[in-house]
């Protein structure tokens, strides 16, 4: 059950990350592209699968945020990504697209090592 469960987080993560990496580029090139249904609507899709399995994998593990400061890194982590992944994907500016862009990318790495090593402090 817990391979499952952890295979199903870690194919979400990677298909949520490619959807923004994609969305933002293509967003770049083609503004009107991001008002497309299925772009608005797809994300979410993935997202809300990648919200189950974690709490179904916090469950299985009996590992919670709060408790395991790890987890909560993660948490953390997670929202910081959306913040900068919404300054990406909606600010008017290219300054702003990029900044939110790269803090997106810089927030999504750190929170990748925070659990892959269960480290919040690493070097």
């Amino acid at each position: 059950m817990y391979m499952m469960a952890k295979h199903l987080h870690m194919t979400a993560v990677g298909i949520s990350v490619l959807l923004f990496v994609f969305r933002f580029i293509y967003g770049q090139m083609n503004p009107s592209f991001l008002q497309k249904k299925w772009v608005k609507v797809v994300p979410h899709i993935i997202d809300t699968v990648l919200l189950g399995s974690a709490i179904w994998l916090c469950v299985i593990l009996s590992q919670y945020p709060i408790v395991n400061s790890w987890l909560t890194a993660k948490v953390i982590g997670v929202i910081g990504y959306i913040l900068f992944g919404l300054l990406a994907l909606k600010s008017e500016t290219p300054v702003k697209k990029w900044g939110g862009f790269a803090g997106a990318l810089i927030v999504l790495g750190v929170t990748a090592k925070v659990a892959i090593t269960k480290q919040v402090f690493f070097l």
